[in-house]
């Protein structure tokens, strides 16, 4: 495997001026990657799309619906059968099941806040940034510096080292799940 330095850029022009410019550097094009990059949840990497067979901040509502359906059914039928001598007997009925619809909203305090890191996964900070992704990969450790230079200098931001094959101008083994080792 080669060491792999890839930066972002917003527009594909700035891609093709990098690619341009790596060339120039004396990096050989058939070992630089140029493409686009979907945003996190996007990358198809499951037989139904998206990056994650379960919904990340969901796995627990189930559970929050459960709990909430039980408390509030409780509560709704001890109310309904209260009012009872006014309602007659649906007025538990209808108690029980109004309590179950408003104790299952209990869930949405189970789900996580947005930016809030789930529970044994990355920060949202950790995901790549969709956009243009242009990479060159190399097996001299001295070249390292150089690209990231190149890179800086073209506006890149987001640098990442990686380790990985680039053939043919296709980073074959890229996966955009992973965490990026970020430079800069």
């Amino acid at each position: 495997m080669s060491t792999i330095i890839a930066g972002h850029f917003q527009l594909q022009d700035d891609v093709e001026r990098a690619r341009r410019a790596l060339i120039d550097a004396g990096f050989p094009s058939e070992r630089i990657s140029g493409f686009y990059l979907s945003q996190p949840g996007q990358h198809d990497l499951t037989p139904i799309g998206g990056d994650n067979i379960h919904s990340p901040g969901a796995k627990e509502s189930p559970e929050g619906v459960a709990q909430g359906a039980g408390a509030g059914a409780a509560v709704g039928i001890v109310a309904g059968a209260a009012t009872a001598p006014v309602t007659g007997p649906l007025g538990p009925v209808v108690g029980g099941l109004l309590g179950a619809h408003v104790g299952s909203l209990f869930s949405f305090t189970k789900m996580k806040d947005p930016g809030e890191r789930e529970e044994g996964g990355r920060a949202p900070m950790e995901n790549r940034p969709a956009g243009m992704l242009i990479a060159v990969a190399f097996d001299d450790p001295g070249l390292e510096s150089r690209a990231v230079d190149l890179l800086r200098g073209l506006g890149a931001h987001h640098i990442e080292r990686a380790k990985g094959n680039i053939v043919d101008g296709d980073w074959a083994d890229f996966d955009p799940a992973s965490p990026p080792d970020m430079i800069h």
